[in-house]
């Protein structure tokens, strides 16, 4: 019965990871942006963990344990699990790329090289204490190396979205305040499980929902909850003002609003950028969407789009 509840759960988790990837790559055809191209890296390595570390140690617990005595069946579920933690290493750095991209701050090779060099040398004092030290509990060992890096790291990167540089934002304040927070509490509610997993089979079932869950949250929102106004800006670029305005009767400082709402920018900051006040700003909004005959930014930015030269 058991082993039927973990064939249904792969199955679940291959259509999560696919449907993850699939959404990330539509945003990447649509937008051509090495910020989203970061999400659809994340994506990839990031579950490429998922099958080889996690779904990897579960597959050679159930088909090789009748066969292989319990000492080297535990070496060989450890080495399963370190075997893929490079992948789990290029997934932190995407995820922390992506969060640098989205907040307006530039990623460099400076940046890269410098956190590939450390997570790569833990990484081998980590196997070579694994290896060398055969009294240690191996696999808590990960699991302790799991929980503080994935935590600290979607920490970082929920920080740097909410934070994000004044103006430079790809998303909108109040998709920022979605994601950051959400971002982290995910990657605490795949953490929670690991804390008291002893063994417990209906544990590691937790566990991997919630890892393959929760790491499709980003695509999902970016594709249903919210658009990437910075994607769309450059090609704001191209569109035809004069067609746009002269179809929906756009007043001339309601074509400057819809400008800086395709460059992301808040009510707030278009508010402090064209000097008028706040309530003047969401006015003009609203008029906007009634003459567009849409009902949110996403919508909007989307009919910005189809004019184009």
């Amino acid at each position: 019965m058991l082993r039927m509840i973990f064939y249904l759960i792969f199955m679940v988790s291959v259509a999560m990871a696919a449907g993850g990837i699939i959404l990330a790559s539509r945003l990447r055809t649509a937008y051509k942006s090495e910020i989203i191209s970061d999400l659809l890296y994340y994506q990839v390595f990031i579950y490429t963990f998922g099958f080889y570390g996690i779904w990897g140690r579960v597959a050679i617990e159930t088909f090789l344990s009748p066969f292989i005595a319990p000492d080297l069946l535990s070496r060989f579920l450890d080495v399963s699990v370190l075997l893929g933690l490079p992948f789990l290493v290029f997934a932190w750095l995407m995820l922390t790329r992506l969060a640098r991209g989205l907040s307006g701050r530039s990623n460099n090779n400076w940046f890269v090289l410098c956190f590939l060099l450390a997570n790569f040398i833990l990484l081998f004092v980590i196997g070579y204490i694994i290896i060398k030290q055969k009294t240690i509990n191996a696999f808590s060992f990960l699991r302790i190396y799991f929980i503080a890096l994935n935590l600290a790291y979607s920490f970082l990167a929920s920080y740097m979205i909410h934070f994000s540089v004044r103006g430079r934002s790809v998303i909108h304040e109040y998709d920022r305040k979605i994601i950051a927070p959400s971002l982290f509490l995910i990657m605490m509610v795949q953490c929670i499980p690991l804390f008291f997993y002893s063994g417990q089979q209906w544990i590691a079932v937790i566990f991997i929902i919630a890892f393959f869950a929760g790491n499709s949250l980003l695509p999902f929102y970016l594709n249903y909850g919210t658009l990437v106004p910075a994607m769309a800006a450059s090609s704001a670029k191209n569109i035809s003002f004069e067609d746009f305005c002269s179809k929906y009767d756009i007043s001339s400082r309601e074509s400057d609003i819809i400008m800086e709402i395709c460059n992301g920018l808040s009510n707030k900051e278009i508010s402090g950028k064209l000097f008028i006040s706040l309530q003047t700003v969401k006015d003009h909004t609203h008029r906007i969407y009634i003459k567009t005959n849409v009902k949110s930014r996403v919508q909007l930015i989307n009919v910005v789009r189809e004019f184009k030269h």
